[in-house]
């Protein structure tokens, strides 16, 4: 588990981090974001095969496994053979969870190298019209 604000991941800079993803096991990184409209979006890719990757949303730390929301089913990627690319827009304050799992790999552990990103959404206010 390795829990992150949007100010830590905005201090990323351009620079990869790595997870080492034993088999049979999973990794997750919670985001925890509390203004609403921002964009995370992330890059990643496994060594030496596939892994599996979802987004989950939780309201709470308290709240119910059986009461988040799954944005991103859990699906097997072959992060290995390309990079992999997506985001998801923050509609409300909360737990934005990341899940690499590697469960179903009984042998083999992987290496994930991800990039994390937030975005603020631009908002144009016409100041530069005359």
């Amino acid at each position: 588990k390795l829990p992150l604000s949007v100010e830590e991941i905005m201090n990323f800079g351009e620079s990869n981090r790595e997870l080492f993803i034993k088999s049979s096991t999973y990794s997750i990184i919670p985001i925890t974001v509390s203004e609403m409209g921002l964009t995370i979006s992330w890059i990643f890719s496994s060594d030496p095969k596939s892994i599996s990757f979802s987004v989950v949303y939780q309201e709470s730390e308290d709240t119910p496994l059986d009461q988040c929301k799954v944005l991103i089913p859990m699906t097997r990627c072959n992060s290995h053979k390309e990079t992999i690319r997506g985001q998801v827009k923050v509609r409300n304050a909360g737990i934005y969870t990341l899940i690499f799992d590697n469960t179903f790999s009984r042998f083999i552990s992987k290496r994930v190298f991800y990039h994390l990103a937030v975005e603020r959404p631009v908002i144009y206010d016409g100041s530069d019209f005359p």
